[in-house]
């Protein structure tokens, strides 16, 4: 199994996932197709699945045109709402690509019908790997927006947090220095996030991705997976699991308001840049 990690938009991952004896490839997460297809084209691989996380317009909008261009493409995903969408998944399907297979994870939280996907094969020394979409980013996860906390901690520690620590975790974002500048806030004597951020600057500054980390080191930096330890319920001021995340969610939004007051006119202004906005007509 070969992962083609593609930087997209303004920091969004699609992913290329290729089984190297049959040469088939699953695509996780299409934002940008001609971009897809390029790669495609230079590893010499048959496409024949999209594998869609959620139905934001940034993990699923090129759907709709990857389709018309490679007619009989299977778009999954869990999600009605997602574009093109040619199959609905269940939580805890299986799927198998070569010897590649697939079970198909329900993680709630960022959305009502997100989907990870976790990947491995029999017999292969090479470890799994879990296509997290905005359900769980390095050292961070997607904002809350439709599920409840209760919803997003089960997807976070029972789902995807029991899965082995070995697991290369590829995430939707390059969000990983914020996401570690506010874990640095949560816990400031980890050491683990000390070095994860030396490490995160290095890569920013070289332009160089910071995807996948693993699942075990998720485990030692990321406050989100980390509700159950005593820096961080102390930070929240609350107890109860889900109570510690719900907190969490608010204090990481403001913290990202006060960092990047602009944020939101800026997403705009690149969502019209790209044709996914229409300026409204003057009266």
């Amino acid at each position: 199994m070969k992962v083609k990690v593609i930087p997209v938009l303004e920091d969004n991952y699609m992913y290329l996932v290729i089984e190297e004896h049959t040469r088939e490839a699953v695509a996780v997460d299409v934002a940008v197709p001609k971009r897809l297809l390029e790669i495609v084209g230079r590893e010499g691989v048959s496409l024949t699945t999209v594998l869609t996380t959620h139905h934001h317009w940034d993990h699923s909008r090129g759907n709709a045109e990857l389709a018309r261009l490679r007619p009989g493409l299977a778009v999954l995903g869990a999600d009605e709402r997602i574009c093109a969408l040619t199959r609905r998944l269940a939580h805890g399907e299986e799927l198998r690509f070569g010897a590649i297979h697939v079970r198909c994870l329900l993680t709630p939280g960022h959305t009502t019908g997100h989907m990870s996907y976790f990947l491995w094969e029999n017999e292969c020394l090479d470890p799994p790997a879990v296509f997290s979409g905005d359900a769980l980013s390095v050292a961070g996860c997607g904002s809350r927006l439709e599920s409840t906390a209760q919803q997003m901690y089960q997807s976070l520690a029972e789902t995807l947090g029991t899965l082995p620590p070995e697991t290369k975790v590829f995430c939707g974002h390059e969000h990983t220095l914020a996401n570690l500048e506010f874990a640095q806030k949560v816990e400031p004597c980890n050491d683990h996030v000390r070095a994860k951020l030396s490490w995160a600057k290095k890569r920013d500054e070289d332009d160089v991705p910071t995807v996948p980390s693993t699942l075990g080191e998720e485990l030692l930096y990321n406050p989100f997976l980390r509700v159950a330890e005593e820096a961080v319920r102390e930070f929240t001021g609350k107890a109860a699991p889900a109570e510690v995340l719900e907190v969490l969610c608010r204090e990481r939004a403001s913290f990202e308001r006060a960092a990047d007051p602009l944020q939101p006119q800026a997403r705009a202004l690149l969502a019209l840049q790209w044709g996914l906005l229409s300026m409204p007509r003057q009266k």
